[in-house]
């Protein structure tokens, strides 16, 4: 042991290149990582009390998006299939908000409780789902100011259809955050200035898409690999919010796209060949951690169109590391946009409507009315 102690004390580190090659490697690594990880939001603009949808908020992007925006001041609704995992995204949010909340020595008030985050449950491989959620959404608030349609599936089952009868990729990705985001239009117009944000993804340069058959339903639809089908999902999000920006010119709602990136961390590559063995999980690791973006640095496209107040005019545009960025030539095609977008309707309304019922809106909300009633009058008659 004192042998070694000596060697390390008369060690001279200008004696070898080991150490100036340790320290450019270091920097190599941390140059490339800080290049990667993208730009910031460029604002710290608050959102007070404006009412945020986010799908798929229990994790990943999502749930750094909700957290951010109810940091800003927004009421954050977590819209979420496994309502177990949202409700604890929920109290995580709002516990890491709270921990950071100053208080004053007068206040007994759990700062946690000062801000509004909760799940609302949303599946979007069932538009049924999809038509309750905004129902409710719609009874319990007068308006929506911010609509983030976050979730999406990679790497499905193209062989399992939903229960709709459309490819997964194409309903989870595209049909129902369309049909979603047509359905609280009526709401989302009531804001002052109304914002919906879809996430697409780098993916949809790879995208193939037939102009006689955009959404590749067919009789003669060609089946894509599950790749494929993801590209081609996040294609039909770019052009969808060109047609609909148009569709929306003189309304004070504006709509854009933007890809988070590669990003890691996030519950995507669960069905990835690659992620399915071990050892390819442990080489890959350190190259993902280096060469892709965590989900806080991959949220923060979004965050920055929820809450920017230099984007209120900028509608129809797609960005990249909070700036707008070129698409595909396949994804500035005009008419392509507008043949999508056209079939987009026609196949919703064949399975579905693209407006709330409003009677069963109403119900629904009797029902919740005269349920807490009843609770109500069940607990004071056992307190007597």
């Amino acid at each position: 042991m004192e042998r070694l102690l000596t060697i390390f004390e008369n060690a001279d580190p200008f004696s070898t290149w080991w150490p100036t090659i340790a320290a450019v490697v270091v920097g190599i690594v941390i140059t490339v990582r800080t290049i990667m990880s993208g730009q910031r939001c460029p604002n710290d603009n608050q959102i007070k009390e404006q009412i945020v949808v986010v799908t798929g908020g229990s994790s990943g992007i999502g749930f750094e998006i909700a957290k951010a925006l109810g940091a800003r001041g927004g009421r954050i609704i977590l819209a979420c299939r496994n309502m177990t995992q949202g409700e604890r995204a929920a109290a995580i949010i709002k516990r890491e908000l709270g921990c950071h909340t100053p208080t004053s020595s007068g206040d007994n008030t759990n700062p946690a409780e000062r801000y509004f985050v909760e799940a609302r449950h949303l599946d979007l491989s069932c538009l049924h789902s999809v038509h309750q959620f905004a129902s409710r959404l719609m009874s319990e608030f007068e308006r929506i100011d911010v609509l983030v349609n976050n979730a999406g599936v990679v790497f499905g089952d193209t062989r399992m259809p939903t229960v709709d009868g459309f490819e997964q990729h194409c309903q989870v990705n595209y049909l129902a955050p369309f049909l979603l985001t047509q359905l609280l239009l009526p709401h989302l117009k009531r804001s002052e200035q109304g914002r919906i944000i879809f996430v697409s993804a780098h993916a949809h340069q790879a995208a193939k898409i037939d102009f006689d058959d955009p959404l590749n339903v067919g009789t003669w639809a060609v089946k894509f690999h599950a790749r494929d089908a993801f590209a081609h999902s996040k294609l039909a999000v770019i052009l969808a919010t060109r047609w609909l920006a148009r569709e929306l010119k003189d309304t004070p709602v504006t709509v854009n796209c933007c890809t988070p990136g590669l990003v890691r961390g996030t519950r995507h590559l669960r069905n990835s060949p690659l992620m399915s063995a071990i050892c390819v999980k442990v080489i890959t690791y350190p190259w993902m951690w280096l060469f892709m973006k965590n989900a806080f640095e991959g949220a923060q496209s979004a965050i920055r169109l929820a809450t920017d107040p230099q984007l209120k005019q900028v509608t129809g545009e797609y960005f990249n590391d909070c700036e707008i960025a070129a698409t595909s030539e396949a994804g500035q095609d005009k008419e392509l946009a507008k043949k999508l977008y056209m079939q987009t309707i026609k196949t919703l309304q064949r399975v579905t409507k693209l407006t709330v019922d409003k009677e069963a809106c109403t119900m629904e909300t009797d029902t919740e009315t005269k349920g807490q009633k009843g609770g109500a009058q069940l607990q004071l008659e056992n307190g007597n």
